[in-house]
């Protein structure tokens, strides 16, 4: 294990600016454009009403594959679209190759409705673990990116989760209703006590960032 970090540790020192470029390259090429112009036929359900796919995402994770997999050659990609059309892509994750894990849109419901709460996700794992991580939210204009053993920065800023406040409830983002069983909307009142204020969750993406900037308490 020491020895595949180490080898894709140089990887990202090398490369780091080149695959945050593909990220940016892969959303102003593929997602913003489409933002607040999607046609009827861009959009299509997958499981329910609920569960959306668009154009956007579909091609911004073809153009991510191709820009990823140049860049790190022997790598292979598991995308949420291709997972979709074919869930044996998931056992990529248990190869020794490295991995890029892509969410093209994150946060597909508020991208079809306007909302600027969305962003492309993508991280570099092997062997189960996560070497660095991109989040990029391009209508917000805010760019976080991590690797493993130097911490994370958002727009350069290195990031700190900060604590609660004296006094303040816990924001916690729980799933979103549309998204669970009647089963797991029982245990979700559980966090209805005394100093949690929950809230259905968002952009996962950018929740997780919440949390790791200190706006949020937990997701």
């Amino acid at each position: 294990m020491i020895e595949r970090f180490s080898e894709l540790r140089g990887f990202l020192d090398r490369h780091l600016d080149d695959v945050t470029e593909a990220v940016r390259e892969a959303a102003a090429a593929e997602i913003v454009p489409r933002f607040r112009q999607l046609a009827e036929d861009d959009v299509v359900q997958k499981s329910g009403p609920h569960d959306l796919v668009t154009s956007a995402d579909r091609l911004a994770e073809l153009r991510l594959t191709d820009a990823l997999t140049a860049l790190l050659p022997g790598s292979v990609v598991v995308g949420e679209e291709a997972v979709h059309a074919d869930p044996a892509v998931y056992g990529a994750l248990e190869g020794d190759a490295p991995v890029w894990i892509v969410d093209p849109v994150d946060g597909t419901r508020q991208f079809v409705h306007g909302d600027p709460g969305f962003c492309t996700l993508v991280a570099l794992v092997r062997g189960g673990e996560t070497l660095g991580s991109w989040t990029y939210a391009p209508a917000l204009d805010e760019l976080a990116i991590a690797v493993l053993g130097d911490g994370a920065t958002l727009n350069g800023t290195r990031l700190a989760a900060g604590t609660p406040g004296d006094g303040a409830p816990l924001d916690v983002a729980t799933s979103h209703p549309d998204f669970t069983t009647p089963e797991q909307k029982k245990a979700l009142l559980g966090l209805w006590t005394p100093g949690v204020a929950p809230r259905p969750c968002g952009s996962a993406g950018l929740e997780y960032l919440a949390v790791a900037r200190g706006t949020g308490d937990a997701t």
